[in-house]
């Protein structure tokens, strides 16, 4: 399977390792980049587009990577706070007035409002009507007092975050993340596919006996906070034209694995928010469990998951995107076949080792 991309030349075993990895996935390829010290030290991608091995996999192909999207959507909201609009303690209810729930712009960008499972049963058809999905989520009860416990809001976190966007500036969230944030700074991730982008979209695939099996040993709400409404797994539904050009800004994200990178690259670097917001972003309120995915301890920060190591965000089916701190880097992949993180992890294993830093 061809490679295509390049790799500073000490990271030769990093392409190799990237080899073994696409020549593992019968579906769809995938792209991996990492940028250090001033410079993209390795930037690759391979494999097919489509299911049907017609279309290659591109320097500007794009993948959905699932929650990867997340600290996109809290980008949106947290540009606003920088810029003054928004306050993190906030009551949410002051740009959503319809909303019966309690809790703070702060909790929503945290995992700590509650919103993460409906009771009653929704159609997929609200994941392409924003109004309906908000008004569910505006009567639901939350899983918890909002701020007493932690829990991804695994398909609803970028609607509370759209409604206070759309209430302060007027834009949805993707448009004002496009115009505001990821344009200007050149940074190929969208939500909410125009006809540009839909060209350039790589099919998801691997949904399956397999991929089942390993989403398995998740605490009880696991399953009602990404079943309800149907579809968010369904190659039918993610693979179509209506979910792309949808907002659901917890997972419809699409980019390119260096256009994750940039995110945190320029994150790092002040270029997106100023110092006291970075700040927010990166302070947790320490590790505790959460109640949907589980996992043992987990701290987030604002739209970030969190460790001793940096910041960043996986996501369903393997993609993730991550700033190392104590390596000073930044790194992504992006699959378009979904499975476990041990890919991820063998490619950023491959770097650190090259960087001289601990196993992962």
């Amino acid at each position: 399977m061809e490679i295509q991309g390049s790799a500073a030349a000490p990271f030769a075993g990093v392409r190799d390792v990237f080899a073994e990895v696409l020549a593992e996935q019968p579906g769809t390829g995938a792209a991996f980049a990492v940028w250090h010290d001033g410079a993209w030290l390795v930037d690759l991608w391979g494999g097919y587009a489509d299911a049907t091995h017609t279309r290659s996999w591109e320097r500007d192909t794009l993948v959905m990577p699932y929650s990867v999207t997340k600290p996109f959507a809290a980008l949106a909201v947290l540009t606003l706070v920088d810029r003054g609009r928004v306050g993190l303690d906030d009551p949410l209810q002051r740009y959503w007035p319809e909303l019966t729930t309690e809790t703070s712009v702060r909790e929503a960008l945290s995992h700590r409002s509650g919103l993460v499972a409906l009771d009653a049963a929704a159609p997929t058809e609200a994941f392409y009507d924003w109004d309906l999905m908000c008004s569910l989520l505006a009567e639901q009860q939350p899983s918890w007092p909002p701020g007493t416990a932690q829990g991804e809001s695994a398909l609803f976190y970028g609607h509370p975050l759209g409604q206070v966007v759309r209430a302060v500036d007027g834009r949805t969230l993707g448009r004002f993340l496009r115009e505001e944030v990821c344009g200007p700074n050149g940074i190929d991730f969208h939500i909410g596919l125009g006809d540009a982008e839909l060209a350039r979209v790589a099919d998801l695939t691997g949904f399956g006996d397999d991929f089942e099996a390993s989403q398995q040993g998740y605490p009880p709400l696991y399953q009602p906070a990404i079943s309800n409404p149907p579809g968010v797994r369904d190659p039918e539904v993610v693979n179509g034209e209506r979910w792309r050009r949808a907002e659901v800004p917890a997972v419809n994200g699409h980019g390119t694995a260096r256009a994750v990178a940039e995110l945190y690259v320029a994150l790092a670097h002040g270029r997106l928010l100023g110092p006291e917001v970075m700040q927010e972003l990166t302070r947790g309120s320490g590790p505790e469990p959460d109640l949907v995915v589980g996992g043992g301890d987990r701290e987030w920060g604002l739209g970030v998951d969190l460790d001793p190591d940096g910041y960043g965000m996986g996501g369903t089916g393997g993609s993730f995107g991550w700033w190392c701190e104590t390596g000073r880097y930044a790194a992504a992949f992006l699959t378009g076949h979904v499975g476990t993180h041990d890919r991820g992890d063998r490619l950023e294993g491959a770097v650190r080792e090259v960087l001289g830093l601990p196993p992962l």
